[in-house]
């Protein structure tokens, strides 16, 4: 018997990895010892995408120096294989919104820059190809601050570069693309994009995902109409017309440089992660599928990283258990989208702190009984 076991992190508890380990841990106790076991780390493009690559393709964790989204100096991290020559990169590390305190968020004022220092870095490597995942942003100056730093130039009226953050975006006047960093005409570049959000309007950028970044009701339409004039000279002077494709308003309008300058194509974070790891391949001649996340509830069904796996292993007819941090409204939804059982990792009532501060020992206690179950079938079975 082949067990697959294909979790995402449980956030703020442990990584994708601790949580394939604590499900295995707790299936050994109860399973017989000839059962083999796959552990296959999972993200869906955010926070943790680079740690659950890494293993997949070799890779290593790379430092280096950027600016944060307020244009301060901070140390980044990226993953790097040199046999592959492909870079892991999570804009999160360099532009997220976790870099900030809640008091520093706002996103009239913060920056991409640091992103393009982070791809600027992995080109220099010799990268010759990145998968850039663009989840948990703090910014939302529509990616130019990234672009800036690859070497695209935005001057004003006075011939001046534009200064950083979203709301300078209505400064520009004309752009250059001459000095864009001429590495990047040969890399393949795949962004793991979780978001289908246009660039503008009720569903765009800023009104959805400005407020989380710290923009107040006064900021919002400020904001939109910044990103307005951007795409205004991006169509006059590029003749691209971007900002309905969906995606484009990703991560602040990061989207939207990607599509216009790199012309990068906006991919599922979950299916970025499932090519890279060859996840089909590995769970043909597999029996059973375990995958989960920190909570399971109907906006699960949408891209994230269970039914992904769960879709997968459905092309091979295989069975799917989910284990949740806990189950939460509508959870049930899950079970039309290819996933057969769900089991939370609450056993009694407790506070969050205290979930995620005993997150794997739960979640192995959980696989435990879980294991129980599987064993009982088996004695029916035989």
């Amino acid at each position: 018997m082949k067990i697959v076991i294909a979790p995402d992190s449980f956030k703020e508890s442990m990584s994708a990895k601790e949580a394939a380990e604590a499900i295995q841990e707790g299936f050994s106790t109860i399973l017989p010892s000839t059962i083999e076991y796959d552990l296959i780390p999972m993200a869906d493009g955010g926070e943790g995408t680079t740690e659950a690559l890494i293993d997949a393709l070799n890779a290593k964790i790379i430092t280096t120096t950027v600016k944060d989204p307020l244009y301060r100096d901070i140390n980044a991290n990226y993953a790097y294989s040199p046999h592959q020559k492909i870079a892991i990169l999570e804009m999160a590390a360099a532009s997220g919104l976790d870099l900030l305190s809640n008091e520093e968020r706002n996103p009239l004022k913060t920056t991409s820059f640091g992103t393009g220092q982070l791809i600027n870095h992995a080109l220099d490597q010799g990268a010759q190809k990145i998968i850039l995942g663009i989840g948990g942003s703090a910014t939302n100056d529509g990616g130019a601050g990234m672009l800036q730093a690859l070497g695209v130039k935005f001057t004003d009226s006075n011939g001046h570069s534009i200064e950083p953050g979203g709301i300078h975006l209505l400064d520009i006047q004309t752009i250059d693309t001459t000095q864009l960093n001429s590495k990047l005409k040969n890399i393949d570049m795949k962004v793991a994009c979780d978001v289908t959000n246009p660039l503008l309007g009720d569903n765009g950028a800023t009104m959805i995902y400005g407020p989380q970044k710290g923009a107040t009701t006064k900021m919002i339409p400020k904001l939109d109409t910044a990103l307005s004039h951007y795409h205004d000279k991006i169509k006059l002077q590029l003749d691209k017309d971007v900002k309905d494709i969906p995606g484009a308003g990703a991560a602040g309008g990061m989207g939207t440089a990607l599509l216009a300058f790199l012309d990068v194509q906006l991919s599922k974070g979950i299916d970025v992660v499932l090519e890279e790891t060859h996840f089909k391949s590995r769970i043909k001649d597999a029996d059973l599928v375990i995958t989960g996340e920190g909570k399971l509830d109907y906006q699960t069904i949408f891209g994230k990283t269970p039914i992904g796996v769960a879709q997968v292993a459905k092309q091979f007819n295989l069975p799917v258990i989910a284990i949740g941090g806990s189950l939460g409204e509508r959870y049930e939804a899950v079970y039309d989208h290819g996933i057969d059982s769900v089991f939370s990792i609450m056993n009694q009532p407790m506070d969050l702190q205290y979930a995620l501060d005993n997150g794997p020992t739960l979640l192995s206690q959980t696989a435990h009984n879980i294991a129980r179950l599987l064993k009982l079938n088996m004695s029916f079975d035989s």
